[in-house]
């Protein structure tokens, strides 16, 4: 009786050890989305656990879908949940410039029912899986000119009470949360809405931003010193906060942020300039040649490329393949509850940022 006492403990101890296992080992790869219908069919799905479409808005109040072009999309990617069974469909909600009226509408409990109410109403009737909230940003500034009010941090966590209580538990809810120091501190009330989500998706990107006049890392993994934004500041922060590590999901750039009239002092970094618009990662490889007078760099520290163009006096600054896996060997190591990116449609098909990052997940 001893023996197969110890027997189903050795075994349970096996069972136990491997379902943790397989926690740790899973990490989510997920893809904000704002193609098509068509477009969609060109990409790797199969290496994708979420796809948040991007975006919606707020029509009167409710979640509004903005036309049949996205509704056919929207109707397209719940589709692919049929062949690929791992595969969650998300709606997003606003976006830079998008939220105009949120802080508004999101005022009164009337108001966050009414809303809670559509969105309830519109996952249904395409069969999501879930919202993101991307309000961008609670109680500080975003797009200059929205309005924005200290009340919209409570607000923010009373929002998100009405949607859980509305949805119930089977709807995915998360957020675009930016990486950025000022949001972590006054946006959003973090124990009180950690217990409310799934996923914090922190937009650890942007984080030195159109608005500079200095050229920087724009999505660093690590800062280089005590004032610098990064990846890894930000997630240290909501741990430390009380977050758990499998609710945190990190942001991975597709896109260069790029500065001209950038001294040749540094390689540009960290140096005044003009900001411009930037590259997709589908097409740095004709972009940053040599031939077209650039230079690649990588920030050992920041873990961070960079390519400067000494020539034409420009900076520019993103992630790219080495460094989409470095943050995702980051995810592994913290627990991380996995990658997320902007956006899908800046990648290549095949062989690119996403599937660098499958990589090194399905690596042992």
């Amino acid at each position: 009786m001893k023996q197969i006492n110890l027997m189903v403990l050795f075994l349970l101890c096996i069972s136990t050890t491997t379902i943790f296992a397989q926690k740790n080992k899973k990490m989510d790869i997920i893809a904000y989305y704002t193609g098509d219908a068509k477009l969609i069919d060109e990409y790797e799905v199969n290496k994708l656990n979420q796809i948040i479409f991007s975006f919606c808005h707020l029509k009167d109040g409710k979640l509004s879908v903005d036309s049949s072009k996205d509704s056919l999309t929207i109707k397209h990617l719940v589709s692919l949940k049929a062949k690929n069974p791992q595969l969650k469909i998300v709606l997003s909600l606003g976006g830079w410039g998008g939220c105009e009226p949120c802080s508004a509408a999101f005022s009164t409990a009337a108001g966050r029912l009414t809303f809670a109410k559509s969105v309830k109403e519109v996952s249904d009737y395409f069969e999501v899986d879930g919202l993101d909230l991307d309000w961008e940003y609670p109680a500080i500034e975003g797009l200059p000119g929205h309005l924005y009010q200290a009340v919209d941090k409570p607000n923010f966590t009373e929002l998100l009470k009405t949607l859980r209580s509305t949805l119930g538990k089977k709807y995915e809810l998360s957020f675009a949360a930016g990486g950025f120091q000022k949001y972590l501190d006054e946006s959003i009330d973090w124990k009180a809405i950690t217990p409310l989500v799934n996923r914090i998706n922190i937009m650890s990107y942007d984080l030195v931003n159109g608005y500079s006049t200095v050229t920087g890392h724009h999505t660093p993994l690590y800062s280089t010193n005590a004032s610098e934004e990064s990846t890894n500041r930000a997630v240290e922060f909501l741990l430390k906060q009380g977050v758990p590590a499998e609710k945190l999901i990190i942001g991975g750039a597709f896109y260069t942020r790029t500065w001209i009239n950038v001294e040749d002092v540094n390689n540009g970094l960290y140096q005044p300039g003009k900001h411009v618009e930037g590259v997709n990662f589908k097409d740095y490889a004709k972009t940053y040649t040599e031939a077209n007078g650039w230079k690649y760099f990588w920030d050992d520290k920041a873990k961070a490329p960079y390519w400067y163009n000494a020539k034409s006096k420009t900076f520019a600054t993103s992630d790219d393949i080495k460094s989409i896996k470095a943050k995702t060997e980051y995810v592994k190591a913290k627990k991380l509850g996995g990658i997320m990116f902007w956006e899908l449609t800046l990648d290549t098909p095949k062989d690119g940022m996403v599937n660098a990052i499958y990589e090194v997940k399905s690596a042992k």
